[in-house]
């Protein structure tokens, strides 16, 4: 009701409106001045008044006509009160004296008239503010529903990667036990200690490039068990992108679908090369490995890579590219590239 911006406004507009009925004004500017500003200010309160009096209404009166409607009804009585205020003692009444009786008339009259549609004009700005104030909250609503459904989303893939790994890394371990390795039981113990490590990460929404280089080092240790002969790797890392941000499982998946689909099938085995680098607000992960190559399938590349694509696609929007080619003489060429964002 006493809001500062609508008390300016108010002052100012009776100001203005006294100063132009101030051209041929008898008793004076201030006098007029000063009749026109309580004029307006009581408008006003009459205005916010109405506007939280009565709570409920009846269906058949809007609030807006009961508003405008008491700021005119109200204007002839105030302007009575003040004249006769104003009135010196001993003097006659206001409405014995002409000259008083024509400050009095104009002033209610041109109140009646102008007053109205004023509070009329404010009510269609102070709808027009409420309006765009309910379009902010929605679109801010809106936009957390759909954050909240990336994290559920994203969080659903992550969900879908950790049993993939699991498996995978299990069936390895039990190839070696079928087969009457003696390396299996060195190779599960390193696997325990590895999954020690991993799986509290696979529900985090992010990590540091720098342990997921350490859990991309544990895996390749352990294929390089299960495989002494025909798997060779090695790691070329920026120091300055280890603390850089990025989702779980991101540099593993690339590691994990060259043993699977490249080293595995080939009977010569191969070598698997890691590049982590920093260039400028930019990071670049590159896997290559001299392996069997690629292979159509029915599922493409594979549920790794057809996952890691939707991940980033939910982490980064189009801000993310992953392109896996063929590698020259033979292999796989994957290389993954999004914002280099340091953690929180």
């Amino acid at each position: 009701m006493l809001a500062w911006p609508r008390v300016r406004f108010t002052v100012i507009f009776s100001i203005v409106w006294g100063l132009l009925l101030s051209h041929g004004w008898k008793s004076g500017l201030m006098s007029l001045l000063t009749r026109t500003v309580l004029l307006g200010l009581a408008a006003m309160l009459v205005f916010g008044f109405f506007e939280q009096w009565p709570k409920r209404l009846p269906k058949w009166l809007a609030r807006w006509v009961l508003q405008v409607i008491a700021v005119a009804v109200f204007i002839p009585p105030f302007m009575a009160i003040v004249y006769a205020l104003s009135t010196a003692p001993g003097a006659p009444a206001f409405y014995h004296d002409k000259e008083r009786m024509e400050g009095f008339g104009t002033l209610t009259g041109l109140g009646v008239f102008v007053a109205p549609w004023v509070a009329f004009a404010a009510l269609m700005r102070q709808k027009e503010a409420l309006a765009r104030h309910q379009a902010l909250a929605f679109d801010l609503e809106r936009s957390q529903l759909e954050r909240q459904a990336l994290d559920a989303r994203l969080r659903l893939l992550q969900a879908q990667v950790a049993p993939h790994f699991l498996f995978n890394t299990l069936a390895n371990v039990q190839a070696l036990v079928e087969a009457g390795s003696p390396q299996a039981s060195d190779v599960l113990r390193s696997l325990i200690a590895y999954l020690r490590a991993a799986v509290p990460r696979l529900n985090e929404p992010a990590t540091t490039l720098g342990q997921e280089l350490q859990l991309v080092q544990a895996y390749l240790e352990l294929m390089h068990m299960r495989m002494p002969d025909r798997l060779q790797f090695a790691l070329h890392v920026d120091e300055a992108a280890r603390s850089l941000s990025c989702p779980p499982m991101t540099l593993l998946t690339l590691v994990e679908n060259a043993v699977r689909h490249g080293i595995d099938p080939s009977e010569e085995g191969g070598r698997i090369d890691i590049y982590v680098q920093r260039r400028d607000d930019r990071c670049l992960l590159r896997v290559t490995d001299t392996g069997a190559g690629l292979r159509q399938t029915g599922g493409g590349l594979g549920t790794g890579l057809s996952t890691l694509r939707e991940r980033l696609q939910l982490a980064f929007g189009g801000d993310a590219q992953l392109r896996v080619t063929a590698n020259q003489p033979r292999g796989v060429y994957a290389e993954l590239e999004f914002p280099a964002r340091a953690t929180a």
